[in-house]
């Protein structure tokens, strides 16, 4: 059996998360105990008693989500669940805890690159006021002409039908409140985040976020890992540091890394890591895909 493991993307996180992992498994307990202590803060505790306001905050949710998915992938193979893995690759932050499965970085290295992406894109939202809407029933072509006649950038691509814009708040309000007047998609949805991810306002983050990686040594995956940048997969370490820096004012393009993905002949996909979004964009994608969502012990069973 051939599988590739997804992880979730900033958003995912809840009280609570990955403690029935911590509680029945040793290996998963050593992995919070490195955290939180490569990390400097009790990652443990937010993620297991919150407040969900701390936890909701970029730079600690980044790291949280990342311990998570590494927690899920652990627990897999311990149970000799992954045959043979053939692919990684995540949606947005879940593309970098990709690339700490497939030993582009190591597991603390990991976690050190999260938390700075994590703040930086945090700092970046205090410093403007962003914001993002989803517009649904919508093509590529289709919303391309609100994000020119707004000023705003489109974020993610995550399935047919299904386009996020990102860009400062009043613009975007303004382009959400024309596509509602005008009646052109089945449904335009504000999103309730803290300001505009994968837009140009994270421009001081990516130049930052830059500068940082640069220090960190970087390998050639074992596995395939694709980029949400083109949807392609990417294995050389200078062009995944490009990738993952390009990729915090790109837009995310999902879509793409799955349908890429699935070119390779995977028979199971496990999504890693809470809230199960994407086994549910998966099934806009591609019904024939063969996902499970794993976030808790009782979802191995």
């Amino acid at each position: 059996m051939t599988t590739a493991l997804w992880f979730s993307g900033q958003g995912a996180q809840s009280v609570g998360m990955a403690k029935s992992l911590y509680e029945a498994d040793g290996d998963v307990r050593e992995l919070f105990s490195r955290a939180d202590e490569t990390l400097g803060m009790p990652l443990s505790k937010l993620c297991f008693e919150g407040p969900m306001e701390e936890l909701t905050k970029t730079s600690v949710c980044q790291p949280a989500l990342f311990l998570h998915g590494i927690c899920v992938a652990t627990i897999l193979k311990k149970r000799g669940m992954l045959g043979e893995l053939k692919a990684a690759l995540g949606l947005s932050l879940g593309e970098l805890t990709a690339h700490a499965l497939a030993g582009t970085y190591s597991f603390e290295d990991g976690l050190k690159i999260v938390a700075e992406r994590g703040r930086l894109m945090q700092e970046a939202c205090d410093a403007s006021k962003g914001a993002m809407s989803c517009f649904i029933g919508a093509s590529i072509d289709a919303v391309k002409p609100y994000c020119e006649e707004f000023d705003v950038d489109m974020a993610n691509l995550n399935c047919p039908g299904q386009v996020v814009i990102s860009g400062e708040a009043e613009k975007i309000e303004a382009a959400t409140a024309a596509a509602k007047e005008r009646k052109a998609f089945k449904l335009v949805v504000p999103l309730k985040v803290a300001g505009a991810y994968h837009s140009r306002l994270m421009e001081p983050a990516r130049a930052k976020f830059e500068k940082f990686l640069a220090g960190i040594e970087f390998k050639k995956p074992n596995i395939a890992v694709f980029t949400n940048v083109t949807g392609e997969q990417i294995s050389d370490p200078a062009e995944i540091k490009k990738a993952l820096v390009k990729q915090v004012v790109s837009p995310v393009k999902w879509e793409l890394c799955v349908k890429n993905a699935a070119k390779l002949g995977i028979d199971q996909y496990y999504e890693c890591g809470p809230g199960g979004v994407l086994a549910g964009i998966a099934k806009r994608i591609d019904k024939e895909l063969n996902v499970k969502s794993i976030a808790e012990f009782g979802d191995f069973e």
